[in-house]
């Protein structure tokens, strides 16, 4: 189980939001380069990084704070990055650029033949996220629920060739409540590929709920403001989670 640190970066710097909202942003540095050279320090495994100017305008705006955490971790880890990406130029851009994985959301669900084309060209690169709430599909910054059942969704994706599915429960995310396991492994059990968990992260239980059902298919975790906030510490849930993983051996891996 990889726990992944968050770098969700607005106006250039380092910030988290309460539930998708744009407006209720928490400054947490000047500095996200600093920021990924910090988490790179601690031992993380993976960033992800969302350029959130991007997500609203739906395209680009933060290409040159992207570039610089990308040099920044060297190619050491991996970079997974979501916000605003709507078209194969600028896949391509950002690939080529160092990034290893293009997170695909609101353009998958309003635009499947852009998600079933970035796979076909850029394959083992792309990672799907579903955010959702009660079941249901969200987008457009959580702003706009829709029909879609977020089990089937994911599946028809799975079909495209998506590398992972990102899922996130929006009722949680910022909000350190807790991560919703049951919708999790819910999801994680109807499909092949990998689920990284995203939403309400609060402390090492959430990460032993996860770890206790990482075999179904669970790779990771995404958290931010409980690591910006400090109630959660990166090395000790890493830890936690690497000492139940060698204790789980033995079970079907994900």
């Amino acid at each position: 189980m990889v726990i992944i640190p968050a770098i969700d970066v607005k106006d250039g710097r380092c910030v988290r939001l309460e539930q998708g909202n744009m407006a209720r942003a928490t400054v947490y540095s000047d500095d996200p380069v600093a920021t990924a050279r910090h988490w790179l320090a601690q031992g993380a495994r993976r960033l992800h990084v969302v350029d959130l100017n991007g997500a609203a305008a739906g395209r680009p705006k933060n290409e040159g704070v992207i570039r610089n955490i990308v040099k920044a971790v060297g190619g050491s880890i991996p970079v997974q990055l979501g916000g605003g990406i709507r078209d194969l130029d600028t896949i391509e851009k950002y690939l080529d650029d160092g990034v290893s994985f293009i997170v695909i959301g609101t353009a998958a669900v309003k635009n499947p033949g852009f998600l079933h084309d970035a796979c076909t060209a850029f394959g083992g690169h792309i990672i799907v996220a579903l955010d959702a709430k009660d079941g249901k599909v969200a987008v457009e910054g959580w702003s706009k629920l829709t029909g879609h059942d977020v089990v089937d969704l994911a599946r028809k994706f799975e079909e495209y060739g998506v590398e992972a599915v990102l899922y996130t429960d929006i009722g949680r995310d910022g909000m350190l409540t807790g991560v919703n396991v049951a919708a999790t492994v819910k999801l994680a059990r109807e499909l092949r590929v990998p689920v990284i968990a995203s939403g309400g992260l609060t402390g090492l239980d959430d990460v032993e709920q996860l770890c206790a059902i990482e075999s179904e298919g669970i790779m990771g975790v995404i958290t931010g403001r409980a690591l910006y906030q400090g109630t959660v510490d990166f090395k000790q849930a890493q830890a936690r989670a690497d000492a139940l993983g060698a204790a789980g051996k033995g079970k079907p891996e994900a």
